[in-house]
């Protein structure tokens, strides 16, 4: 894996492929997270993303499984200094909004669960609730940095104008500072990132770490109209959603084109693209199985021309 990078104005180091945990425990059971967390950083990778959450909204899912599951990895490797890990709060059933005491009270949730004694990086899941204001939730945030449980903060699902106002407030109090934006960006899903909130992240300094870069896993090419995948992803609104899209079957065949010229899987050819569109910093991708990672590596070492990432763009559009 290519070099180590500065996130934001933290001074975290992570590399530009995040492992996302959203799998452990769901689709991938506590020896296959094992053997993937195990071959991710074999590979030279550190940075680690989770949430308290993970996976409550599948049936037979417990809140915090994936926390838990990494903690218990990072306790048998004793490599918790090798790792950056980032979690969210803000989603637990028992710790539902960006309230202080909620904040806080999930935040030892994680720590007992991730079996440490810092978060690295600590985003706020989803800001639902705008009655809060922002500076109750970044007090809370600073709290938990200045108490040495939090060494970064960030945010997730937050509007453009919630974000700038954060920032704003952290600047004018001297208080944390949200050093990163964790939105959904990829191939199909373009709007949730580009316009106001990529201005905010580019004129801030943030860095920009999307999540479903692989949509699912749609852009892995094995989700097509008609044809019928035994996966609990291929769920309307999830991957199997973007199947039927006009626009979704123009981005497959772009990446299809560009994939086998260039003799790498479509996964890598859609990675690739998100890795090299303004202000992003890493991106996020899980992994159920070994044998599904190395696709994810190839993505660091893929540059893709001006020509390719045009006909790409112009696809998505």
């Amino acid at each position: 894996m290519t070099e180590l990078r500065t996130l934001g104005s933290s001074d975290l180091l992570v590399s530009p492929l995040c492992l996302g945990g959203n799998v452990f425990g769901w689709t991938a059971d506590k020896t296959q997270s094992f053997a993937v967390l195990d071959a991710y950083v074999a590979a030279g990778g550190n940075f680690i993303d989770t949430a308290d959450a993970y996976m409550k909204y599948f049936p037979g899912n417990e809140p915090g499984q994936s926390e838990s599951i990494i903690g218990d990895w990072l306790a048998s490797r004793r490599n918790r200094d090798d790792v950056v890990v980032a979690t969210k709060v803000g989603d637990h059933p028992n710790f539902m909004g960006l309230a202080p005491a909620n904040i806080k009270a999930a935040a030892e949730e994680s720590l007992r669960r991730l079996r440490t004694d810092r978060i690295d990086l600590y985003y706020i899941h989803f800001d639902r609730d705008e009655s809060i204001p922002v500076d109750e939730i970044i007090t809370a945030l600073d709290d938990l940095v200045k108490a040495g449980k939090v060494r970064a903060i960030a945010a997730s699902n937050i509007s453009p104008e919630r974000l700038a106002a954060s920032l704003a407030f952290s600047d004018r109090e001297g208080l944390a500072r949200y050093v990163a934006l964790q939105p959904q960006y990829n191939l199909v899903s373009r709007d949730t990132y580009e316009g106001a909130r990529r201005e905010v992240v580019q004129r801030e300094g943030l860095a920009c770490v999307p999540y479903f870069a692989l949509a699912s896993g749609f852009l892995t090419g094995k989700y097509r109209p008609g044809k019928s995948i035994e996966n609990v992803r291929n769920l309307p609104g999830l991957a199997g959603g973007y199947a039927d899209t006009e626009r979704g079957v123009k981005v497959l065949d772009a990446l299809e084109q560009i994939a086998t010229a260039r003799g790498v899987e479509m996964a890598t050819v859609a990675l690739a693209w998100l890795a090299q569109q303004p202000t992003v910093t890493a991106l996020i991708a899980s992994a159920r199985t070994v044998e599904q990672l190395p696709a994810l590596f190839a993505a660091q070492g893929l540059h893709l021309s001006d020509t390719e990432l045009q006909t790409l763009t112009t696809a998505s559009s």
